[in-house]
């Protein structure tokens, strides 16, 4: 049981943890720009900094009001691996597969997600990326990660709707542990 769920939250103060969110950004991170410009746009905050795997998890910082005493970190629990595009992926996969494994293996995050930018599953079909990776090789690498690290693999065509993702997945996880 997580200490979150063990008082009953009125909607005033569930919407009050909601907004004590905080979006975790790890500092390896590159061409997030994007994410980071919408975020601020919108005052959702964040903060950049090592996290243990990952690209992307939260914290909620302390409502003492609410029985929360301290800020919580949730990059043991769940975390976004995010890829930029098909040909980032299918490097992952043939030239640093060793490396990416050891990733994934070391984490031990409960959840597990991967979030794949301008692409499709059916480009990966049809061979619409830019490598020498085959098509059958690179579902096949997809879809042994997926059994062997129960990853919940999301295809992102439009890299415009990727801020909107991974704070849509970290808030109803939020809210999943309070309710």
């Amino acid at each position: 049981m997580h200490i979150l769920n063990r008082i009953k939250y009125t909607d005033t103060e569930i919407n009050k943890i909601l907004k004590s969110m905080v979006i975790l950004v790890d500092s390896r991170e590159k061409a997030a720009q994007h994410l980071l410009d919408y975020w601020t746009k919108h005052g959702i905050e964040y903060q950049v900094m090592a996290l243990p795997s990952g690209d992307y998890s939260f914290k909620l910082k302390a409502i003492p009001d609410l029985g929360i005493n301290y800020d919580m970190h949730f990059y043991n629990d769940i975390i976004l691996e995010r890829k930029n595009s098909l040909e980032e992926l299918s490097g992952c996969f043939a030239q640093t597969r060793e490396r990416f494994n050891d990733e994934w293996s070391r984490c031990y995050a409960k959840r597990k997600y991967l979030l794949i930018e301008n692409a499709s599953y059916e480009d990966i079909i049809n061979g619409k990326y830019n490598t020498q990776y085959s098509s059958k090789s690179f579902l096949g690498s997809l879809h042994s990660f997926n059994a062997k690290y129960d990853l919940q693999i999301m295809f992102m065509p439009n890299k415009d709707y990727s801020p909107i993702y991974i704070l849509a997945v970290f808030q109803y996880y939020l809210r999943y542990l309070i309710k």
